[in-house]
């Protein structure tokens, strides 16, 4: 049984990360020391802003492509990133879609194109981490982006849902079987976060009013990944097979949670 107190990691891929969480989590890995490994589905400039930010705090960056709807050519993706950046002590898992289709009117292409990008993919990429690390045996850190909606459904979100709440099924028996090689697995569930996929970019999320949340605001992607450089870190030695909410109390609001609520009356009990 490996020990996995005294992980000291140098590098890390962070999927997604030409914006928003994936984005904020690369800049806070790199402000933690470590080279960076950044993929980019549709937004190329946005990787490569990122990966600037990267380098100015003088670590190496290094840009894939990374489609995770192809789910063997995602793979071959992770291990390219793992060989140029000299292995992969923490893999992020951030790349995921939404949809807003109802269940009677899903047709087939749109569930699969979900499931491809938010779990088939997301198996492949883990995977392939999981076993450079084994192979590196240095341990290592494992981290999915799931949602709120890995433990609440949302209306519209059929194909989301099962997503992510199968993500975070796979992420715990992840813990389970990798507890031996030093690896942790664990998963970080975000609720409403002020990114491009929330239609927010750019903008204050302290300026904006939800009252269905009880902090009263949307998230910033850096607190999302302040969360995520914990559990990619060494501190986080005995955290495996957890689910973090970052979500400003959301979850605790049960059925009545979340953008759905347009007045604070509730606060009154």
């Amino acid at each position: 049984m490996q020990d996995t107190t005294g992980f000291s990691p140098v590098t890390a891929i962070v999927t997604g990360s030409d914006s928003g969480i994936g984005r904020a989590t690369a800049v806070a890995l790199a402000k933690s020391g470590l080279d960076i490994g950044i993929t980019w589905h549709s937004d190329r400039q946005g990787a490569e802003d990122t990966a600037e930010e990267v380098r100015s705090l003088g670590r190496n960056a290094v840009v894939r492509q990374l489609d995770t709807t192809d789910v063997p050519g995602a793979a071959k993706v992770i291990e390219e990133l793992a060989e140029e950046l000299g292995g992969v002590d923490v893999f992020v898992n951030n790349a995921g879609t939404g949809d807003n289709t109802k269940f009677l009117d899903l047709d087939v292409e749109t569930w699969m194109g979900t499931l491809d990008t938010n779990l088939n993919g997301a198996f492949a990429c883990m995977q392939a981490a999981a076993r450079s690390m084994v192979k590196t045996g240095k341990g290592g850190r494992i981290v999915a982006v799931t949602s709120v909606h890995e433990f609440q459904p949302r209306v519209g979100s059929s194909a989301y849902d099962a997503s992510k709440h199968g993500l975070g099924g796979l992420i715990k028996t992840m813990a389970l079987e990798l507890a031996e090689y030093g690896i942790t697995a664990n998963s970080v569930a975000p609720g409403e976060i002020a990114t491009p996929m929330t239609g927010q970019t750019d903008e204050d999320p302290t300026e904006k009013d939800r009252p269905g949340v009880p902090l009263g605001r949307p998230g910033d992607a850096r607190e999302v990944a302040a969360v995520i450089a914990f559990l990619a870190s060494p501190a986080s030695s005995y955290v495996t097979g957890a689910s973090w909410a970052v979500d400003g109390g959301m979850l605790q609001m049960g059925p009545q949670a979340g953008s759905h609520i347009t007045e604070h009356q509730w606060r009154e009990g």
